[in-house]
């Protein structure tokens, strides 16, 4: 499939594509966060967060998931490799064993910023080049990360 045949111009989708290929980088080394998380949280707070972190880690596969497809609409190739999505991913591993409770929300806090930041320049790409379909699926991740993170700081007792 080529851009032209979904009415956009493939010469103004490329920085669209280009930054939907690095937002899915940054989604997959954020989703092996989240599984670490989920795997190694202890202590009091185990029940709320284990099952948070599933909660996030589910919504995460789910975006890049589409973020694939959408690039593959787009008409051109998803990174699909580690040793890409580590190059071209702003937020770096973590090894989350033995890390306290709050210091895995705050790492996840961290990387939710770090999203947010890559759909919000995004979304300005989007407006550019008339590219409503991907404006509309970044939206909804901003939407849900912008919930979590205040659920989040509110879990940590930040204002």
């Amino acid at each position: 499939m080529k851009a032209e045949e979904i009415g956009l111009e493939e010469v103004k989708v490329k920085p669209v594509v280009d930054h939907l290929n690095e937002l899915l980088a940054n989604y997959h080394i954020h989703y092996q966060k989240l599984r670490g998380c989920h795997w190694n949280v202890k202590g009091q707070n185990f029940f709320a967060l284990h099952e948070k972190f599933e909660e996030l880690y589910t919504n995460a596969i789910t975006s890049i998931d589409e973020l694939a497809e959408r690039i593959l609409t787009l008409g051109k190739a998803p990174l699909n490799t580690y040793k890409d999505y580590i190059t071209h991913s702003q937020i770096k591993e973590i090894n989350t064993a033995g890390l306290e409770d709050i210091a895995l929300v705050t790492a996840i806090l961290g990387d939710f910023s770090t999203l947010l930041e890559i759909e919000r320049e995004l979304m300005e790409s989007t407006m550019q080049c008339g590219d409503d379909g991907t404006n509309d699926m970044i939206n909804k991740f901003i939407q849900f990360k912008e919930k979590n993170t205040w659920m989040l700081r509110a879990f940590c007792g930040k204002k």
